[in-house]
């Protein structure tokens, strides 16, 4: 819900899947993240991801001036994207919490150092 969220706010549209509701469904879902320390740092490409959800952000309005797409599914759906500017405001589709997730662990390590990264950035 995260992803979405975002996505709506940037003014992106949130949709019914066009392939129905995925619950508790595993997926491989692709990334391209420039540079290392990011929140698919260290993963396998493609990974598995655990899907619970039947709404979207339709590809078609994707606010792409202001975010872009890091990890989309095999038909195209967009699993994750990042603020261009603002790397550490982004979102995922998936649960990275989820058992079905193979490496949801690493995410979410990576995503506390991203934070942690950040916050010490701010305290500079």
């Amino acid at each position: 819900m995260g992803l979405q969220c975002i996505g709506e706010a940037f003014g992106g549209k949130v949709v019914r899947s066009p392939y129905g509701v995925v619950h508790g469904k595993g997926s491989p879902v692709y990334y391209d993240e420039k540079g290392e320390d990011g929140l698919f740092s260290g993963l396998s490409n493609p990974f598995t991801a655990g899907r619970y959800h039947s709404l979207v952000i339709e590809k078609e309005s994707f606010p792409s001036e202001e975010l872009e797409v890091t990890a989309w599914t095999e038909d195209g759906l967009i699993m994750a994207a990042r603020h261009r500017k603002y790397k550490h405001l982004q979102g995922v589709q998936f649960h990275p919490e989820s058992i079905i997730t193979s490496e949801g662990k690493i995410i979410v390590s990576n995503f506390i150092k991203m934070i942690e990264r950040k916050e010490a950035e701010s305290e500079s």
